[in-house]
């Protein structure tokens, strides 16, 4: 690769890359939160987290104007992830308290969305938040989604098949839990690995010159 001085480039990983990627997985334990009682439980083990990561899921509507309220809010930490079954508990006080917690570090994706979504169900100020989005452009990473930059970084793709499914169903499927749990959890590991110092943006096989260098990408 001829990499430029001036490093007039950027990342970003072509369709047809991405399809071609083996799926990621989630192996760690997965914890379905739905009574009181196991927020309390989830929610002191979660805040001794050095590191949670965050998302959110909604039951899709296909009505012009219908707009569902958040089902499942997803906190991971790097080897555990817990689904809390908001359509079931209700946004409690307790985890209000944790998303407002400046000392707790909270990474998501595009969290904006999330928090627009969940003031639906309780006021409160979100803190301690780092956002995917705009975190990896000082690494050069000019993709927004949670699959695509995972995909950049591991070599990995998030299957997204399950998104459209019915986060309100009386019980949540294994492909579902399994889902949600790998997009909370790779918020995590897209962290650590891009704050390890181990991450090189001019080693990657998906740069693009950017088109004012008249360079041709390697992955066109």
């Amino acid at each position: 690769m001829n990499q430029r001085s001036d490093n007039n480039y950027y990342l970003s990983i072509a369709k047809q890359d991405l399809a071609a990627l083996d799926a990621a997985r989630f192996d760690g334990p997965i914890i379905v939160v739905d009574t009181a009682e196991k927020a309390d439980a989830a929610l002191k083990e979660l805040r001794g987290a050095d590191i949670i990561g965050f998302d959110t899921e909604t039951r899709p509507t296909f009505k012009k104007g219908a707009v569902n309220e958040v089902a499942l809010v997803q906190l991971s930490t790097r080897k555990k992830c817990f689904l809390f079954r908001i359509n079931i508990l209700g946004l409690v006080s307790q985890l209000i308290s944790l998303l407002e917690d400046e000392a707790i570090t909270k990474v998501g994706l595009s969290v904006h969305d999330d928090f627009h979504n969940l003031h639906r169900l309780a006021e409160f100020e979100p803190r301690g938040f780092i956002d995917l989005q705009h975190f990896v452009k000082d690494f050069k990473i000019s993709d927004n989604s949670l699959t695509r930059i995972y995909a950049i970084l591991f070599g990995k793709r998030i299957s997204k098949g399950q998104r459209l499914t019915n986060w309100e169903a009386d019980t949540l499927s294994p492909a579902q839990k399994a889902y949600a749990s790998l997009d909370a959890t790779a918020c995590v590991e897209i962290y650590d690995k891009l704050m390890s110092g181990t991450f090189n943006p001019a080693d990657s096989r998906f740069i693009h010159y950017r088109e004012e260098d008249n360079t041709e990408s390697e992955n066109k």
